[in-house]
């Protein structure tokens, strides 16, 4: 970080900020939370709330650089090193105390041990882990994913992969035998027997899988307005993995709309948000969610102004959707990864977040958000341009059309008959009168369409 983007900076998942040396505890809570997920820089000298450049005493700067490395190493375990360093930004003494990602997590306080002291980093906080955080934190440090994990409840001749062996071999020509599961590691051979992975179990329809995962699911919901009061419909996506990510998709586009503009003698219609970005996110959701938190399932919400994804489990630390261009790929889960790759549903060269990137360019009136909700990563695609009154107009057609493409159609009707009614074009194209009023309303105000004469005795034109 360069100054300007050090004072800019908000206080999130790796910065933080203190006007002064924070107590010995606060300070090794944040140090063992950043050794446990991304690393972090913590600023001292920088008040958060409000943000101001506060500085310290330059004769005690040694004193505090020695105070927080006794701090660290007496209080965390096992060692961490921080790199500690002084900076001077308008005349103003700071301290950086940064911590590296830890290779050998869990990281925790002595004092309070391993399960009542690990703490990991939710957005700026710091929060203690649960022992299903802390399993995952040892997996880390042994180099293995959940999904790779054996499952010996059943074997693998037992379990009921029927529909995920018809996908494999429909989109790869290849035949799903016991050799390519082993190849894929989704199966293991223990004991003289070949027993599944939990990803294999994860691709499966067998009852095992809604036993041991039933949050393994993808739950959609269209509300209506903007508050989550309400359902005007809902799914619930319990097929296997490799299929809830069109499954999921779907549901986004029967509540969404098309509109339809005319850019002179063409017709062009797109999709009020980026379907291609949309689309994107939620496979990643799918592919790279933490199934081992029980309890969480995706949710994807869509409002009157936005579409909301959520996906348990943190970003992972190497990827910044600060920098969705740079072309980033991290799988945390390392076995079902390379199988959506293989099933061609994600991109091999961790091209899915500039796809991301390139599409938002094209729609200006659409915000991408991201945060961390609890244990989760959220996304939303905001409309900006999102107005009450138009969009109950566009909700009373939506029940029944969901594709607003009728500019072109009362344009068509007009150039039959230029002396048509409003009430005429609302009987031919099964729309409401209020409707067609704003349809030939925007039509005026682009300069399609002129009235001539009065609106009982006169006629439409279309203007060249």
């Amino acid at each position: 970080m360069n100054v300007k983007d050090i004072i800019s900076a908000v206080e999130g998942r790796r910065p933080e900020f203190k006007s002064s040396l924070p107590t010995n505890s606060d300070l090794a809570k944040t140090v063992v939370a950043f050794a446990n997920d991304a690393g972090g820089d913590i600023y001292v000298g920088i008040s958060d709330n409000p943000k101001m450049l506060v500085g310290l005493p330059e004769e005690e700067l040694h004193c505090i650089e020695e105070q927080i490395s006794n701090t660290i190493y007496d209080r965390c375990y096992p060692t961490i090193l921080p790199e500690i360093s002084f900076l001077t930004i308008d005349d103003k003494h700071l301290i950086r105390v940064r911590v590296c990602r830890g290779s050998t997590p869990p990281y925790y306080l002595k004092n309070e041990g391993k399960h009542r002291g690990t703490y990991i980093r939710v957005g700026s906080n710091n929060r203690l882990a649960d022992e299903s955080i802390i399993i995952d934190l040892e997996r880390k440090r042994r180099n293995i994913s959940f999904d790779s994990e054996l499952i010996l409840d059943k074997t693998v001749q037992e379990l009921d992969i029927t529909s995920f062996k018809q996908l494999y071999e429909d989109k790869t020509n290849e035949e799903l035998n016991i050799q390519v599961l082993r190849k894929l590691e989704l199966a293991r051979t223990e004991q003289g027997s070949e027993y599944p992975t939990n990803a294999l179990l994860l691709f499966s329809d067998d009852p095992l899988r809604f036993s041991l995962f039933p949050n393994a699911k993808v739950e959609c919901a269209r509300f209506k307005g903007t508050g989550s009061e309400e359902f005007i419909d809902q799914k619930s996506i319990t097929t296997s993995i490799g299929l809830q990510a069109e499954e999921a998709y779907s549901f986004i586009l029967r509540h969404i709309n098309k509109a339809t503009k005319v850019e002179g003698v063409y017709s062009i219609s797109r999709w009020e948000y980026p379907i291609k970005a949309i689309r994107e996110i939620v496979r990643n959701a799918i592919v790279h969610r933490q199934y081992s938190l029980i309890g969480k399932d995706i949710k994807i919400a869509i409002y009157d102004d936005m579409v909301e994804i959520t996906s348990p489990g943190l970003l992972p630390p190497s990827i910044d959707f600060s920098e969705m261009e740079s072309r980033q790929s991290d799988a945390v889960n390392k076995v079902i990864d390379p199988v959506f790759k293989k099933l061609g549903i994600i991109d091999q060269w961790g091209n899915g977040l500039k796809l991301v990137a390139d599409e938002m360019k094209e729609y200006p009136d659409i915000q991408l958000c991201w945060k961390e909700v609890d244990l989760s990563f959220q996304i939303q695609f905001i409309n900006k341009k999102y107005n009450s009154d138009v969009t109950n107009v566009t909700n009373d057609v939506t029940n029944v059309t969901n594709d607003v493409t009728n500019e072109n159609s009362v344009l068509d009707l007009i150039s039959k008959k230029p002396e048509i009614t409003t009430k005429e074009i609302s009987e031919i194209l099964t729309l409401s009168e209020r409707q067609c009023k704003r349809i030939m309303a925007q039509l005026k105000d682009k300069g399609i369409i002129e009235r001539i004469g009065t609106s009982r005795m006169g006629h439409w034109t279309i203007k060249p």
